[in-house]
């Protein structure tokens, strides 16, 4: 039962991981607007902001559930991606002050961007997929025996990290460039909001194949 129950927890993880950012989308469609926001994180601001927070938070609470070995790197890699996922909820991105978006925020959230200088949210959102691509690359691939269907999906878990930390290099990038790429190309690409959809996918795929769902052994 408890080997079933921690199956679940990673298809869980995996499944919310790869909806969230597609959720965001439909959801802030049918509510009456169009168009892309410039990041996930951005979506804090829109009508999506419980859907994004409680997502987060929801992934945050089963990443901190997850065991491996007592003190194990498991427990500690779980722990870390946990608050950092939790974290990226809880402390927005930057949003300009005098936006009306901004006015109707809690006292709470207004205080935490004032106080955070907008530097957090980013460290939080880097440390949980970092943490991420780290099971992917090193944990999920352990195995004192391994099988041919084992074999698959540590090239599936390496694939995964590989691209999670490619889509980290080139948000960085892309961020440190961005004053010099023309504010229509920048517009019309959502650059970030894509490579931040592909590193959850991955991160998502790789803890859904984790739950035994595809490539089970025989």
């Amino acid at each position: 039962m408890l080997t079933i129950s921690y199956l679940m927890l990673r298809r869980a993880i995996g499944v919310l991981g790869m909806a969230l950012p597609f959720v965001l989308i439909v959801g802030h469609w049918l509510l009456g607007s169009s168009g892309i926001e410039s990041s996930i994180s951005a979506y804090y601001y829109t009508d999506m902001r419980d859907v994004f927070v409680g997502t987060l938070c929801v992934i945050g609470v089963f990443l901190w559930s997850y065991r491996g070995y007592p003190k194990s790197r498991d427990n500690i890699t779980a722990n870390v991606a946990a608050i950092g996922a939790i974290g990226t909820a809880l402390v927005p991105t930057n949003n300009p002050l005098e936006t009306p978006a901004h006015a109707e925020l809690p006292a709470f959230t207004r205080l935490s961007i004032e106080l955070t200088g907008y530097n957090l949210h980013p460290v939080f959102a880097a440390v949980c997929l970092l943490a991420l691509a780290f099971f992917c690359l090193c944990l999920f691939t352990r195995s004192n025996n391994p099988t041919p269907e084992k074999q698959q999906r540590n090239i599936i878990y390496r694939t995964c990290g590989v691209v999670i930390l490619l889509c980290l290099a080139l948000i960085a990038i892309y961020l440190l460039a961005e004053d010099a790429i023309a504010e229509s190309v920048r517009n019309a690409l959502d650059v970030v909001f894509w490579l931040e959809t592909i590193a959850l996918v991955s991160f998502g795929f790789a803890w859904f194949v984790k739950g035994e769902t595809l490539f089970k052994d025989r």
